[in-house]
């Protein structure tokens, strides 16, 4: 998982994927950066929230759960482990479950993790053991979700199954369908639209370029800012 988000901070924080090189940046809405409001009784958000990167919700494949089209962004991940972590942190996650966010009618999957090195990682292992042992966790995540766009006189957001979570197993099918559509996007087998696929790693991409390539790219995006 990239951690984009820390837990109870407010600046939404993303990935910015029609950037080269897809780095992580605060977004801005009507010339102005952007913050979601705290929903009582909670303070930001409520989890790490982050990205599993080589993962693409296409926004051409109507989902056949929810009958909705991806949001064109990497699967979002709700970490819910004691620790606090910092944006651009990659951490080892262990995959619980998954709820589906229809949002402004698009397909929104949002992964329930907890890191591996959480204390707690060691006694939950799938979504019903996050009702165990982190009771009203996700009832509040939910509610977060369905309101977090109220504040800014926008509709209350739907889900698909009732705004019921899927097992581990359910979420892992997701990860791996998400994952074929991104390698399909690296390859040149989907339309990327806006989004930026140039990267150091995949070899056999064609966006790949080498990491002087890259550098160079990255400094120029610091000249522009000083």
């Amino acid at each position: 998982m990239v951690v984009e988000v820390p837990r109870w901070s407010n600046a939404k924080m993303e990935i910015a994927t029609k950037e080269p090189l897809n780095p992580i940046k605060q977004d801005i809405k009507r010339g102005k950066l952007r913050y979601v409001a705290n929903i009582f009784p909670h303070k930001g958000y409520i989890w790490n929230y982050g990205a599993l990167p080589q993962t693409w919700e296409d926004p051409h494949h109507k989902d056949k759960d929810t009958g909705c089209c991806g949001d064109n962004d990497p699967i979002d991940v709700c970490e819910i482990g004691t620790k606090v972590h910092s944006p651009g942190e990659i951490i080892q996650v262990k995959v619980l479950g998954i709820m589906a966010l229809i949002d402004e009618g698009e397909t929104d999957w949002k992964i329930i993790a907890i890191s591996v090195d959480d204390p707690e990682a060691q006694r939950i292992h799938d979504i019903d053991d996050v009702k165990e042992h982190k009771p009203g966790y996700l009832e509040a995540t939910v509610e977060w979700f369905r309101l977090y766009k109220v504040p800014d006189d926008k509709p209350e957001n739907q889900f698909a199954f009732n705004g019921e979570f899927k097992d581990k197993d359910f979420a892992v099918e997701i990860i791996k369908s998400t994952h074929e559509y991104w390698k399909a996007l690296l390859h040149k087998k989907a339309d990327p639209g806006a989004i930026k696929c140039t990267n150091v790693l995949v070899r056999d991409s064609p966006f790949c370029c080498s990491e002087e390539e890259a550098r160079l790219i990255v400094q120029s995006v610091r000249a522009k800012c000083f």
